[in-house]
């Protein structure tokens, strides 16, 4: 049997369609009115043939669906029809004795939303009921809640966040009309046992999820009187004691393997789990087990495996099979409770979006088994900006990009994959880390003292030809107080270093000489790099973005080169936009009416304010938003009056862009009896503070949170009022 597509989609020059099933690609024929067409020979009568359409340009797949088509050649009665349907919105044109047409339509939201969707040159059309109309509505829009899993609060939970809670949490976005649910890093961040490790950002294991998001009766611990009392203790605490919770949840857990492990490893349930994801699952057990052993988290400390040697490793886990089996038994239970929230989700028509952090920790399962990835001589940051005068030091080191190429980036495409069993859309943290990335020295604790990598720096020639003596404008000794910073790697090359402006050494010049410097800075900072970061994207990005079928959303806050919204643009990135930092100069806030529709719109991010904190945070920024932005006379209230949050949240609601997802905080904003009193409680994360502890946990459970009829009714009265 031959199966023949049609599919309309706009390509603009140099593109191609392709159809892809497997291992095999098919190239498509245009046809007039924007219609591409291929025949799929050989199909086989009872056999399910799997698909998904490819846009390529110069010889390089730059988008993918996020669903794939589903078919099956029926066999048995010519009269009845020869091809079921089995996912995607299909329709079939015609059917004769040795071939079937079909009419798809290209899908970007998954089947269990409402509506499916084709993106076209001018904008996003979607399908409702096509295979009976076809008819076509332009723009679906969808409304979210952001929480970390870690701040849930349930009657069953055991002090913090679990993956069963994520249920309720889904039963409350269809109480009032949303649709997404995006979550903060779910792996495990175990390092050193301490309050430290809640940090989301720094995980051990870029594959391994937290044990801490367990809930532990479905793993095997019995409910007894301990358990109920340790429960009930850790519960009623109004922040996450991480620490405690974490050795509690591990000890009892350690007694159910105890138990029950024997019969859950040798399950063929586990058994394929295990065979799916032992490159990954095996190391970090070793890992883990080698950490508590060593007493560090620092495997250039763990004598004869401080150099990863597979043979070595697997040796260990095979002698130490019951200690290794233990991390296998945890992050299976693990895979099986977030796999069955997600699963609940897609069947309530909810989606995940999950969060893929720009660092990988230096004393990760990934830095030990793939050292030649990463650049352990240097580590991340950002330069200064609106979080952090003196710029961000992450201490993550930063990518070899050079030697992931060599293997197609096999390890990114491992990461998405594995991250895609769970998510339907993906927060790519810190965008610009695929441009550049800000690497400041491994001895250095400022982001003041970083450059951009890659980078063209200036010569020393360019610079002396100018006016500039560098010995007296750069020097180690100096510290901070420089204008140029060395490049690490080549001899001879200068970084302007960021924000000079306010040296003592800059105050030094004369002013002929400060223009100069600001007219480098300026260039350096903002134009010299444009073409040359938008080549290196396009080295990296294609590959990444069609390894999985997740939605692509960037975080692109911070000093955006004007690079990013084209690149973002072109592969259809969701930008994130955030009325209170407006991204066009000079603009104090931003208009939620003009935003993209390819983007997410919040009011706050985890690393800022939520609304109410943010309006005390600085009054004179308050009586501008009240005035210019709100509109209204005299004088801003003290404190965000719930109505106020529930105006500020209607102006983003009405945003065109496809997404507006809030902190859960700012939803609660909205009615007096709900949120919390203190509104400084509710923030997440401090990023100009190095050591914070993330521990904000919601103070209403999810069940008394669903029992709040007239605030949900209220909630779902916005969302819908916003055609969402």
């Amino acid at each position: 049997m031959k199966l023949i597509t049609h599919i309309e989609y706009h390509t603009v020059w140099g593109q191609e369609l392709f159809l892809r099933a497997g291992d095999k690609v098919y190239p498509m024929k245009y046809t007039p009115g924007d219609i591409w067409v291929v025949e799929i020979p050989g199909l086989r009568r009872g056999r399910i043939f799997e698909y998904r359409y490819e846009v390529h340009q110069d010889g390089v797949c730059t988008r993918t669906e996020w669903l794939p088509h589903r078919v099956m050649m029926q066999g048995g009665d010519p009269s009845e029809s020869m091809l079921e349907i089995l996912s995607g919105d299909g329709r079939i044109l015609s059917e004769g004795k040795n071939a079937v047409e079909v009419r798809d339509f290209w899908s970007v939201v998954p089947s269990c939303l409402p509506l499916h969707s084709a993106p076209f040159a001018e904008g996003v059309f979607h399908v409702r009921n096509s295979r009976e109309n076809g008819t076509l509505q332009i723009g679906w829009k969808a409304a979210g809640t952001a929480v970390p899993v870690f701040s849930l609060r349930s009657e069953r939970s055991f002090g913090v966040g679990e993956f069963r809670d994520l249920k309720l949490l889904v039963d409350w976005a269809v109480k009032t009309g949303q649709k997404v649910i995006q979550l903060l890093p779910v792996n495990d961040t175990t390092m050193s046992w301490t309050w430290a490790d809640s940090y989301p950002y720094n995980a051990n294991s870029s594959f391994a999820l937290h044990p801490q998001f367990l809930h532990l009766p479905a793993a095997g611990v019995d409910e007894d009187e301990e358990y109920l009392r340790l429960r009930k203790e850790l519960n009623a605490l109004p922040e996450l004691d991480y620490e405690r919770v974490n050795l509690e949840k591990h000890r009892l857990l350690r007694k159910a393997f105890e138990k029950a492990g024997k019969e859950t490893l040798t399950a063929e349930a586990f058994k394929a789990f295990f065979n799916e994801n032992q490159g990954w699952l095996l190391p970090y057990a070793v890992y883990s087990v080698l950490r508590d052993r060593f007493g560090t988290a620092d495997f250039t400390r763990w004598e004869r495996f401080a150099e990863y040697d597979n043979d070595a490793v697997r040796s260990f886990a095979s002698d130490n099979q019951h200690e290794t089996a233990y991390w296998y038994f945890v992050q299976y239970h693990l895979h099986v409770q977030l796999l069955e929230a997600r699963n609940y989700a897609h069947s309530k028509g909810v989606i995940f979006k999950g969060d893929l952090p720009i660092g990988v920790s230096r004393t990760s399962v990934d830095a030990w088994t793939n050292a030649r990835l990463f650049n352990m001589d240097s580590q991340a940051g950002a330069p200064p900006d609106a979080f952090s005068e003196d710029g961000q030091v992450w201490g993550f080191p930063t990518y070899n990009w050079e030697e992931m190429s060599k293997d197609g980036y096999a390890w990114w495409k491992s990461r998405l994959g594995n991250m895609s069993r769970y998510f339907d859309a993906f927060r790519i943290d810190h965008i610009l880390g695929f441009f550049r990335i800000w690497e400041i020295p491994l001895d250095d604790v400022s982001g003041l003292l970083g450059h951009f990598n890659p980078a063209m720096p200036y010569r020393t020639a360019e610079l002396e030809s100018v006016g500039f003596r560098m010995k007296a404008c750069t020097g180690k000794s100096r510290g901070k107080d420089v204008l140029f910073l060395p490049d690490p790697k080549k001899r001879g090359y200068w970084h302007p270093r960021i924000a000079a402006q306010n040296t003592s050494v800059y105050s030094g010049l004369p002013e002929d000489m400060k223009k100069t410097f600001d007219s480098l800075h300026e260039d350096f900072f903002y134009r010299r790099h444009n073409g040359f970061w938008k080549e290196s994207a396009m080295k990296k990005l294609p590959s990444l973005l069609t390894a999985t079928g997740m939605l692509a959303c960037g975080e692109d806050l911070g000093m955006i080169p004007g690079c990013v919204p084209d690149v973002m643009s072109e592969y259809q990135i969701l930008s994130l936009e955030i009325q209170r930092m407006s991204k066009k100069f000079g603009e104090r806030f931003a208009d939620p009416a003009a935003y993209p529709y390819y983007s997410v719109c919040t009011t706050s991010t985890h690393d800022m304010n939520p609304l109410r904190a943010w309006w005390e945070e600085d009054r004179d920024v308050t009586e501008h938003f009240w005035k210019e932005v709100l509109g209204y006379p005299g004088e801003a209230p003290v404190h965000c009056e719930p109505w106020i949050c529930r105006r500020i949240i209607e102006m983003n609601l009405e945003s065109p862009s496809m997404l507006v997802i809030l902190p859960l905080q700012d939803w609660l904003s909205t009615d007096g009896a709900l949120r919390l009193d203190d509104p400084f409680k509710e923030r997440i994360n401090i990023p100009a503070r190095p050591r914070h502890y993330w521990r904000y946990r919601m103070h209403q459970t999810l069940e008394c949170l669903l029992r709040q009829d007239r605030f949900n009714a209220g909630i779902m009265e916005m969302v819908s009022a916003s055609g969402r």
